[in-house]
């Protein structure tokens, strides 16, 4: 037998303090059995629990990082050599050699026994760098997944950063949420002083959108502040929207309407607007602009002077069919059938007359239906020939004023 020192007899001892059973002796048993039975031992999972304890300590991604910065390192000559030694049992010094060490058992080739540091077991290589390759492989398969979504993270981040900006800036400010819409809205109006200017091409309002724009609209007309709204000339067959105008008008606002699409708009003493957004495609509909540069401003004010001198007086009373001009000889034609007849001879296709003019395709159907009978062709081809021929194509539909409507 050997001397106490001996090696065997040590690894045999060290065996059977981590293994609690004694039975087996040969180093080769022992290091298998560890390897199965990591109980009580360092192994090549000891990562995977240094993860968990960091975890909980809150230093999981300190620990992350500097596992793989540690990780994609490959072993040192000193690990190699002092995983040489292991195998052939020869001594090693915990302290010297502890950086050699623990690269070995971060690459699971060795395990130690903490009762005996001196005397760590050398792991199958094969076994180690199979388990090693798996590790990297799915590393790599989540770095790779990672990279993929960056581009949609950076896209969805970059939304929030340029609204950020948006809202920082002293010129204009996005709102995308109804309500805060609704409410810088009325709080702009509350404060007007002199004049509101209202451009409103949607449809026909509810009861309750007229009761709000009433009680919103007759505060500001009480305290001396001149109002001015526009419509589109589909508005006049709405009761509600009539109602209003009327109640409206009875305190001292004006109406008009256009036959024409145009932009809404709200303008407040000519400091402060909100406009339609046309800036993020995917904001909601109902999402607006509030700006307050006083150059952009003015411009707003100044498109909504533009429409004004185009749109008709409307004090509430039904849709006329009235021409709004004649011709030499009697005209015959509405403004809103000239809008259409123009359209045709220009070759637009009626779903985008339609939309321009704020009329549904049934309603631009009717209209056609009537000019067709009105000037007797059978085919639209007919139809735009015949008014080609006809005089009320001169018909001059441009404002009859082209200086600046007086408030």
């Amino acid at each position: 037998m050997g001397e106490p020192g001996d090696r065997p007899a040590d690894a045999a001892n060290a065996f059977e303090t981590a293994s609690g059973t004694g039975t087996d002796t040969a180093p080769e048993n022992r290091t298998a059995d560890a390897y199965e039975h990591p109980s009580g031992t360092e192994t090549a999972t000891a990562t995977a629990g240094a993860f968990e304890h960091a975890s909980a300590s809150g230093t999981a991604s300190e620990t992350a990082d500097a596992f793989d910065a540690e990780s994609a390192k490959e072993l040192s000559p000193e690990a190699v050599d002092v995983y040489g030694r292991v195998t052939r049992h020869e001594p090693i010094d915990p302290g010297r050699d502890a950086r050699a060490l623990g690269e070995l058992r971060r690459w699971g080739l060795v395990i130690t026994d903490p009762h005996l540091p001196h005397l760590p077991i050398a792991l199958d290589p094969q076994e180690a760098g199979r388990r090693r390759l798996d590790e990297e492989l799915r590393r790599m398969a989540a770095r790779a997944a990672l990279a993929a979504r960056i581009p949609q993270l950076t896209d969805e981040l970059g939304l929030h950063f340029e609204r950020a900006k948006w809202r920082s800036g002293r010129g204009s400010e996005f709102l995308g949420e109804a309500e805060l819409v609704n409410a810088r809205i009325e709080q702009a109006v509350g404060r007007a002083r002199a004049e509101l200017l209202t451009a409103q091409p949607g449809g026909p309002r509810t009861g309750a959108q007229r009761a709000a724009a009433e009680e919103r609209d007759g505060a500001a007309l009480a305290r001396g502040v001149h109002v001015r709204s526009l419509y589109l000339d589909t508005g006049r067959d709405d009761a509600t929207t009539r109602a209003f105008v009327r109640a409206m008008t009875g305190r001292g606002a004006q109406f008009r309407t256009q036959v024409t699409q145009f932009q809404r708009c709200v303008v407040i003493d000519r400091r402060q607007a909100f406009i339609s957004d046309h800036v993020v495609n995917s904001a909601p509909g109902h999402a607006s602009w509030h700006v307050r540069d006083r150059a952009v401003v003015a411009f707003i004010a100044e498109v909504f002077e533009e429409c004004w001198r185009r749109a008709d007086p409307w004090h509430g009373d039904p849709h006329s069919e009235s021409p709004r001009s004649a011709g030499p000889d009697g005209t015959r034609t509405t403004l809103l059938q000239r809008e259409i007849l123009r359209d045709m001879a220009r070759g637009i296709e009626q779903r985008l007359t339609a939309q321009r003019l704020g009329i549904g395709l049934r309603s631009l159907s009717k209209e056609v239906r009537a000019l067709r009978q009105l000037f007797g062709a059978s085919t639209l081809q007919e139809l735009t020939y015949q008014w080609a021929l006809s005089d009320e194509r001169l018909i001059d539909d441009r404002p009859p004023h082209p200086g600046r409507a007086s408030a």
